[in-house]
């Protein structure tokens, strides 16, 4: 049997399909094939079918040979070939126990939102935690800042790495952080400690915002700020942790989610 998950995020559309395989009375479930795409100028369900349809080509199937679609993320509305959609934290829940089925809090950091998610360790949320301020605990923060630096979003996580300094960033808006910014360029502050300033105050946010839901081993990493090291290490310290799980597709792992609980509906 073969189900997909659609992950509609702000910025992104990811698609997961797996196969449920039995295996001595056990049920398996293996990636087939996932897509991740940029949505441009298409609209919500067009943008959806395109990524579909390239998931479904990338794992040698059609259409037909799906069982249920599920969908997730803050455009689920959207996909109105869905058969059923969850919310994102069920759907970043299951999608983390596939990868670490001890895990009991979850970080999901993506471009315009960061939630903290608590998990009972059988793959179903308990509880969770959003950001509420402009840009406070998003990758967009991250982004905006590296702009301002003249970098690209990884050279600013490897240059934060270099430094280690500690200077207090006070704004919790963009446009005002960005000012901040402005002003350590002009008093000559070095860029990597810019940039460990800006990631140690995301790291800070996301932080107080994941322990309203509460800090349990193991505590993993999701979404696109998985790929900047040095969120991951201000994210550490912030947390006070020596390790932070990070799954091998964090992008994916809200599509997978939903791909999963699609596959444990049908029975």
């Amino acid at each position: 049997m073969i189900t997909a998950g659609i992950d509609m995020g702000s910025r992104t559309v990811k698609v997961v399909l797996v196969e449920e395989e039995n295996a001595g009375g056990k049920l398996n479930y293996v990636v087939k094939g996932k897509h991740l795409m940029f949505p441009g100028d298409l609209d919500g369900d067009a943008a959806a079918d395109k990524a579909f349809d390239e998931a479904l080509s990338s794992a040698g199937l059609d259409r037909a040979k799906v069982s249920a679609v599920f969908a997730t993320g803050a455009g689920r509305k959207m996909v109105n070939f869905a058969t059923d959609s969850v919310t994102e934290m069920s759907a970043g829940a299951k999608g983390v126990s596939w990868f670490f089925p001890t895990a009991r809090t979850i970080v999901d950091v993506g471009a315009e939102e960061g939630r903290g998610i608590k998990t009972d360790g059988t793959g179903k949320a308990t509880d969770f935690a959003g950001n509420e301020k402009c840009a406070a605990g998003a990758g967009s923060f991250a982004e905006a800042m590296s702009r301002a630096l003249q970098l690209s979003l990884k050279e600013f996580g490897d240059a934060s790495l270099r430094s280690d300094k500690s200077i207090p960033m006070n704004a919790q808006c963009t446009v005002f952080a960005e000012s901040e910014v402005v002003s350590l360029i002009h008093s000559s502050t070095p860029k990597e400690d810019i940039a460990k300033a800006v990631l140690d105050a995301v790291a800070s946010r996301v932080c107080a915002m994941v322990r309203r839901v509460g800090i349990d081993n193991d505590v993993v990493l999701i979404g696109g700020m998985v790929h900047n090291a040095g969120f991951v290490s201000s994210l550490k310290a912030a947390m006070d942790l020596q390790e932070v799980k990070l799954p091998d597709m964090p992008e994916f792992v809200s599509a997978l989610g939903c791909a999963l609980l699609a596959a444990e509906r049908q029975h």
